[in-house]
């Protein structure tokens, strides 16, 4: 059990109770009454699941339990004294349609032991679902590590997800991740990517109430096509394109680059965007020095991304790279992509997206959101410069850092959803209005 349990003032017995009927329940619903096979480590998870098949027997459910030893915490062992059936060994377990992974929960830092990996994994490709306790036996709770889980299709959280459930590759092991609420209220500054509110325009807003965004173009006139076409259909009231050449809305406004420091100076300007096809010249690197000298909140990108780019910038600042660029500026690091995307926050003094099939957002402070899985059709050229362009929008619409990045990952997921696969990058500017 964590530590926010334990302070909740809810005894230990009584959140087991409530985790073990939470568990019994899921069996019985996703297992539709099928023969469940209940997996049983020695602590408290395995308590879990000899308190979820003594329901599941009440119940009707032909249940039986294999066990990998002896319980070894005192509720386990209360658990498994209530349990009036049979306990085989998990050695020689005969499989069924439902399998409960009930082994291991939190707390696993290092390599299932064979005698257990392998009867898992045989049990696991053998039944027609399974069905894990808090998380897969075997993946790392906190850094999303794989020490030889068997994937689960469905994964009963308790309580709140975990960073597993959401770091890869365990989250790729969890299959769909269900939150059982146990009675227990979890305060941390981690929190799980939700649908934003986004407030539609009012009979007194205009094109500048909504938020004028400066998307910077360079030497691929696409990608920052892409991200000025996304500012505007994500709702900002007037785009313009520094630079920004090709087939482009007629809404956009275009200007010369040698207009950027005037434009910079309008007081109208709610974001700019740079980055996006901008290239490695000296021209590209003086106009990313002029928009981070600029009192304009920042969505930096793609090429205005390198090491040192900002540092505690007082004005709201986004960032967001993907593997390759984050290794670029700040090194490989320690910990988990959750801990290396805080430490970066708090290093540069921006808020960071971290791009990926597990994406982190971090902010100075220590705050981050953890992302579901997206699309996989998302790992395609120019998806990132629609992103980028739909931050500057929510910038520029004035939410807060933070909160504008996780408002653009949403909207970026939810319109990649909407587009289905086969998608391209400017398959989700056609998405982005019905997300809104």
């Amino acid at each position: 059990m964590h530590d926010a349990e334990i302070a909740s003032g809810i005894s230990l017995q009584k959140l087991m109770d409530r985790a073990g009927c939470a568990l019994a329940e899921a069996v019985w619903r996703f297992g539709s009454g099928r023969p469940a096979l209940i997996l049983c480590g020695p602590g408290n998870n395995g308590g879990d699941g000899y308190i979820a098949a003594r329901l599941l027997a009440a119940w009707g459910v032909d249940v039986s339990i294999a066990a990998s030893g002896f319980p070894k915490t005192e509720l386990a062992v209360a658990a498994r004294a209530a349990w009036d059936g049979l306990v085989g060994n998990l050695a020689n377990a005969q499989s069924s349609p439902v399998l409960v992974d009930a082994l291991f929960g939190t707390g696993l830092t290092r390599e299932l032991p064979a005698e257990i990996a392998k009867p898992l994994h045989r049990l696991a490709n053998a039944a027609e679902i399974v069905i894990a306790a808090d998380l897969p036996s075997g993946v790392g709770t906190d850094d999303g590590r794989d020490y030889g889980a068997a994937r689960a299709d469905i994964t009963l959280a308790f309580a709140a997800a975990k960073p597993a459930h959401l770091l890869q590759p365990a989250a790729s092991l969890c299959g769909k991740v269900r939150i059982a609420h146990i009675g227990v209220e979890c305060v941390a500054n981690v929190s799980v990517l939700a649908r934003p509110h986004l407030a539609q325009p009012g009979p007194t807003d205009h094109k500048y109430t909504r938020g004028m965004v400066i998307v910077v173009g360079g030497t691929m006139p696409g990608a920052a096509a892409l991200s000025a076409t996304a500012a505007a259909r994500s709702g900002a009231g007037y785009v313009v394109g520094i630079g920004v050449t090709g087939d482009l809305p007629h809404a956009i406004v275009r200007r010369d680059h040698d207009e950027l420091a005037n434009t910079l100076d309008d007081p109208r300007v709610r974001a700019v965007v740079i980055g996006p096809g901008l290239g490695r010249s000296d021209r590209a690197r003086e106009m990313v020095d002029l928009a981070i000298a600029s009192p304009c909140p920042l969505v930096l990108d793609g090429d205005a991304l390198a090491p040192n780019v900002v540092n505690d910038r007082p004005a709201p600042t986004i960032l967001t790279p993907h593997a390759g660029e984050f290794t670029r500026m700040f090194g490989d690091g320690d910990g988990s992509k959750l801990d290396r995307t805080r430490a970066a926050a708090d290093h540069c003094g921006a808020t960071i997206i971290f791009k990926g099939a597990d994406t982190v957002i971090a902010s100075p402070g220590g705050r981050a959101t953890l992302c579901p899985p997206a699309s996989a059709w998302l790992s395609t050229a120019g998806t990132g410069d629609v992103l980028a362009g739909i931050a500057g929008a929510m910038l520029a619409r004035g939410f807060a850092p933070h909160d504008a990045a996780c408002a653009a990952v949403w909207l970026h997921s939810e319109a990649a959803r909407l587009a289905g696969s086969g998608m391209i990058a400017d398959d989700l500017l056609t998405q982005l209005p019905r997300c809104l």
